[in-house]
């Protein structure tokens, strides 16, 4: 079912700080920052070559990482992401084995336009896993 590593996903509470932060300290560049509306997120990546970081930041009050942030008001590792063949399966064959895919069923994607689900954090050991349908995957 899981095919590969993909990112880790890091909520900040400013993107452009974290994104100065991370060069300064680590010679870490990321792409261009971009928007996922329905996620209301604003994020970048930094690339890897193997993997990749995801930093991300509210992009509106009521978004989950706004929710977050709330409650770790710094920040901090939101969850992981691994790679799937197809999310529709993974999550159908995950919920038959009785772990909770988050959402009302309906579609999800992310920036790129990858079809994505979430893995409830107390169905993989305490963290937020998200799906990503690897097909087609451009990391623009």
């Amino acid at each position: 079912m899981i095919t590969g590593f993909n990112h880790v996903s890091i909520a900040v509470p400013d993107l452009d700080a974290a994104l100065a932060r991370i060069e300064r300290l680590f010679g870490l560049r990321a792409g261009a920052p971009r928007i996922n509306e329905v996620q209301g997120v604003r994020l970048a990546y930094v690339e890897l070559g193997n993997a990749r970081i995801e930093l991300m930041a509210p992009a509106r009050p009521d978004s989950p990482v706004a929710k977050f942030l709330e409650r770790n008001p710094a920040g901090g590792i939101h969850h992981f992401c691994v790679d799937v063949d197809d999310v529709a399966a993974a999550a159908a064959a995950l919920t038959a084995d009785g772990a909770r895919v988050l959402g009302d069923g309906s579609a999800q994607y992310n920036v790129d336009g990858r079809r994505i689900a979430f893995v409830h954090p107390k169905d993989f050991l305490g963290a937020l896993v998200e799906l990503e349908e690897k097909e087609g995957r451009d990391h623009g």
